[in-house]
């Protein structure tokens, strides 16, 4: 390889899937609170981290940051991330944050990925997404946040190779109908999927190692935002309106007299599920 690369890794702090979701505030945004690491985000460190230890790891000089943008619960993702192999922390924490769609979304992240190769005095080669959060679901970050800081974009990637030289990769992305081979030269951004690895769980000596690792927070204005390029004033979409969802009705219970086949397909019939 050339020279050392950088991988850069948006992690998410979600609420848990375990956990009752509910929407707060005027207009309604998802309550954050007490949450975790999108999953998703897992398996993009992991290929991070991956890629970097088959070049040499941090011996060599390469680096795996995290970053991420939320209140300061989401500095949990950014521990998380940590402890898991990446090598600092970069939290985007603002109030004005709140609320912000898909589009604010990537447009912070782009800010802050160019504050980030100001600070690390190094360009960085490769953004790895998780395919989406657990949250939202709309897999529409990373492609945003491929245009804006002008990479090349590679989707729902289920493998990642290196070149020697490290100049470019190889993915692969499976459709249904085919297996693709893509290549992508440096710097690019890359989503993946979960089948790309299994990722690792931090052992006591990572967990305090992690401890020490540096977390740099930045503001809106630190970044160069102002206050009507972010959150809902700079949002292109938002909630107008959300209800509970109604509870479930009782199921009716057909007892098989000798006709239940019947009786259960034009169940099926009228509820055009056939």
């Amino acid at each position: 390889m050339n020279r050392p690369l950088t991988v850069l890794v948006p992690v998410k702090h979600v609420p848990d899937a375990q956990e009752e979701r509910v929407l707060t505030g005027d207009p309604p945004v998802l309550g954050r609170g007490a949450g975790i690491l999108s999953e998703l985000d897992e398996y993009a460190l992991e290929a991070a981290l991956q890629l970097v230890e088959a070049s040499g790891g941090t011996a060599a000089g390469h680096r795996v940051l995290a970053l991420t943008m939320g209140p300061a619960d989401a500095t949990a993702a950014l521990k998380r991330a940590l402890q898991l192999g990446a090598d600092a922390g970069f939290h985007m924490l603002d109030d004005a944050l709140a609320g912000s769609d898909a589009w604010v979304t990537a447009r912070v992240l782009a800010a802050a990925a160019r504050r980030i190769a100001e600070a690390e005095s190094r360009p960085v080669d490769l953004v790895l997404t998780g395919m989406a959060s657990t949250d939202g679901e709309s897999s529409l970050v990373p492609g945003q946040l491929a245009e804006r800081l002008g990479l090349a974009h590679v989707g729902f990637a289920s493998s990642l190779a290196l070149a020697e030289d490290g100049t470019s990769l190889t993915a692969t992305r499976h459709t249904e109908t085919e297996v693709l081979e893509v290549v992508a030269e440096l710097p690019a951004l890359v989503a993946v999927t979960d089948r790309i690895n299994t990722p690792r769980y931090p052992n006591f000596k990572a967990i305090v190692a992690a401890k020490k690792k540096p977390v740099l927070t930045w503001s809106a204005a630190d970044l160069g935002l102002g206050p009507g390029d972010v959150g809902l004033a700079g949002s292109l979409t938002r909630v107008l309106e959300a209800v509970p969802r109604p509870p479930r009705a009782a199921g009716e219970v057909v007892r098989d007299e000798g006709e239940g086949g019947i009786r259960l397909a034009e169940f099926l019939v009228a509820q055009k599920l056939v």
